[in-house]
């Protein structure tokens, strides 16, 4: 079975106090993460090395850093490298999230330079992918998406991209309070990955957990995760509220 995975993407939220609180709260839980499952906790910046060192002993966990630039180091005030993040111990890079594309203009050019110096510092990307509400009226999702996955992944070796997280995120059902059914995601899941297979072979694109993100909550995670291409989600408000996010772990396949 392909890696199940509860990512948690914290975004531009909590206190100090607040995150400690939170993450305390995840592990006094004591979820049982077996071998063929994973926890990803996507905080803040400044709370990274915090959630590094708290989940030291706790097998399953990890950490991932909410973006990063397409430089490894230089006169970009304000911009953190992966180079930095490897350095700290991190496991995983959110790249291309919707909001990263959408409000500060990141072009898939850009992403492709992103995850080059992700993988140079042996960081695994959790690549993002969706479409706005306009694509969906009209129907023309999946070429969006074929679009995004080849012009940012797809100069990339087998033995590259095969290291792969890729969320699918309808850009429509974030923070809106719409989900796609879980037929919607389970029809977009299997394209992307059908997508990969062309290119990359079944054995690879087999390999490869997709994630859905998107409005997922613990009263729709256990329908979502149930279908066949959906392996886990990549969870945005929900993942603030312990109890919820306890639940959504525990609904992974």
């Amino acid at each position: 079975m392909r890696k199940q995975i509860a990512a948690a993407n914290w975004k531009m939220n909590c206190t100090l106090e607040q995150a400690n609180e939170l993450i305390d709260g995840l592990l006094k839980e004591k979820i049982s993460v077996t071998h063929d499952r994973e926890v990803v906790l996507a905080v803040p910046f400044p709370y990274l090395m915090l959630a590094k060192e708290k989940i030291k002993n706790t097998g399953g966990f990890k950490i991932a850093a909410q973006n990063c630039y397409t430089k490894t180091s230089g006169a970009f005030t304000g911009e953190v490298s992966a180079t930095m993040l490897q350095s700290i111990g991190l496991d995983y890079v959110i790249i291309g999230h919707s909001e990263r594309r959408e409000i500060f203009g990141e072009t898939n050019a850009m992403l492709a330079q992103k995850v080059d110096v992700c993988l140079a510092a042996g960081l695994a990307p959790i690549f993002c992918c969706g479409e706005p509400l306009s694509i969906r009226e009209k129907e023309t999702q999946n070429n969006f998406v074929e679009i995004q996955l080849k012009e940012s992944l797809f100069h990339l070796k087998p033995e590259q991209i095969k290291n792969f997280v890729i969320a699918y995120e309808p850009i429509w059902a974030i923070g809106t309070g719409k989900t796609a059914t879980s037929a919607q995601a389970q029809d977009m899941q299997a394209f992307i990955r059908r997508t990969i297979a062309n290119k990359y072979g079944d054995a690879i694109a087999d390999s490869i957990s997709i994630l859905y993100g998107g409005s997922v909550k613990a009263n729709n995670a256990t329908e979502i995760f149930g279908k066949p291409d959906v392996d886990g989600g990549l969870v945005g408000g929900a993942s603030l509220v312990l109890a919820e996010f306890v639940s959504i772990i525990k609904s992974l396949k």
